[in-house]
Order: structure tokens, then C-alpha cells, then sequence
């Protein structure tokens, strides 16, 4: 799978955002996607070294809309912690 496949979007909440102070970076990945895939496409597109992965898997969540009901669509997550001599990933210094 390409890097582009494997990392869909950054996580932007309160949590994730107060972690970037440790050099820790939320992504959504691909269901498939190993903790070893996520790294090599973390450095490959960002330029970064990579100490750390953690995975977790997120539940869909029952929601109701009117009458109807159902599930949200589960989905990957992803906690990336870099190395303390690594650069910063660029996109996120615009946030802070």
C-alpha cells in the first residue's frame, strides 16, 4: 500500500492536540494497516523519524437521527511518537 493508503487524515481534538507538545500525532489509518506500515508511511511523508506507534480501534457509536438508528462506521486510530532529535510535522505547528 502506498503512504497516502495507510494514513487518512489527522485527529484533531482537544487530546490529541495537548499530545503535541510530546511529539506525539494522532492519525486515522487503514483498518489493515500494521503499527510497522503506519511508521514507514509517517517518515516517508513527513520526513520524520519515528519512535513509537500505538493502535487503537475505534467502535462505531449507536447514533439516532428522527426514527432512524444505527452505527457510526468503526475505524483505525493511530498515536505516533517521534524521536526527540526529529523535526515537527509541519501541518501541525499551524494549529497550536
Amino acid at each position: 500500500m502506498a503512504p497516502q493508503d495507510i494514513i487518512i487524515r489527522p485527529v484533531i481534538s482537544e487530546k490529541s492536540m495537548a499530545g503535541i507538545a510530546e511529539k506525539k500525532y494522532t492519525f486515522e489509518v487503514a483498518k489493515n494497516a500494521t503499527k510497522i506500515d503506519v511508521a514507514r508511511a509517517c517518515e516517508e511523508l513527513f520526513g520524520v523519524k519515528v519512535a513509537k506507534v500505538s493502535t487503537i480501534n475505534v467502535r462505531g457509536r449507536f447514533r439516532r437521527q428522527g426514527r432512524f438508528e444505527g452505527y457510526t462506521s468503526s475505524w483505525k486510530k493511530a498515536v505516533v511518537t517521534l524521536k526527540p532529535d526529529s523535526k515537527t510535522i509541519e501541518f501541525f505547528d499551524s494549529m497550536m
